[in-house]
């Protein structure tokens, strides 16, 4: 683990230890705003993005800082994508998070030109610590590590969410995907979906919405790690795309090839 990481790390722990793990199943009804339908946030988010903010420009002021929450109050700050900046998801699976549940953690990645360079994952309740740096490899809690499907049985383990598919998109799944995997509850939090997906407990997963806050570390991470994560044509996911839909990771490049010629056959 290198220096960077050391700070990224420090700063993650403390603020879960003074802003977030003191809320967790302890949140007021006035404490949890629903900013869209099912997307909500906490007095917990917009307290720790603060808290992350101020640790990064202390660790460098360079770049820009976007954050999800801030983000939500002022859309233009999705501009400062294209150049150097942090971005901050303060805490990734807030629906989790708001109902007293696991699994949370916290996100942070940092990119140049639209690619994201370097991603660190918080699971905020086990401590777990996953980090990456472009073309360096990937690691949890300081240990280099490389994904390794489930090897479960004669079908992988497909974690697919339904929630944000239309009906006809849910029906496409139900008929060419499901015979082929075992299909199994996505967990509502990236900062836990990757890690599966290269820890030996899913082996795909697909993504509807794909906002930088959400997936950069994560991509970056497994990508690292050996897996493969991309869009569905093969190509790279760029920060600077927030609006271009669809995203495919899966824990090795035959796993992700073989979901996407499926996917693909039933356009065709």
């Amino acid at each position: 683990m290198n220096a960077l990481d050391r700070q990224i790390e420090t700063l993650m722990k403390r603020v879960t230890q003074e802003v977030i793990l003191p809320r967790f199943q302890n949140l007021a009804k006035g404490e949890i705003i629903e900013k869209a339908s099912d997307d909500l946030v906490t007095i917990a988010d917009r307290e720790a993005e603060v808290m992350l903010a101020e640790g990064l420009a202390a660790i460098d002021s360079d770049p820009a800082i976007v954050g999800e929450e801030a983000v939500h109050a002022d859309p233009s700050i999705m501009d400062a994508l294209s150049g150097d900046c942090w971005i901050i998801d303060p805490i990734d699976g807030t629906h989790n998070f708001a109902h007293g549940q696991p699994p949370f953690g916290i996100i942070i990645a940092r990119s140049f030109g639209g690619l994201c360079q370097s991603g660190w994952i918080l699971d905020c309740l086990s401590g777990r610590f996953c980090s990456a740096h472009l073309g360096q490899g990937a690691q949890v809690n300081g240990e280099t590590i490389t994904s390794q499907p489930t090897g479960a049985g004669a079908k992988p383990i497909a974690a697919i969410s339904m929630m944000f598919l239309t009906e006809e998109q849910q029906e496409m799944v139900n008929r060419t995907i499901a015979p082929y995997y075992d299909l199994v509850d996505i967990p509502r939090c990236a900062a836990e979906q990757y890690p599966r997906l290269a820890l030996g407990q899913n082996d795909v997963s697909s993504f509807k919405r794909t906002l930088p806050w959400d997936h950069a570390a994560g991509i970056l991470w497994l990508n690292e790690a050996g897996g493969k994560a991309a869009r569905v044509d093969g190509t790279e996911y760029r920060v600077d795309e927030p609006d271009k839909p669809g995203l495919i990771g899966a824990s090795s490049p035959e796993i992700f090839d073989a979901f996407v010629a499926r996917l693909q056959a039933n356009r065709g």
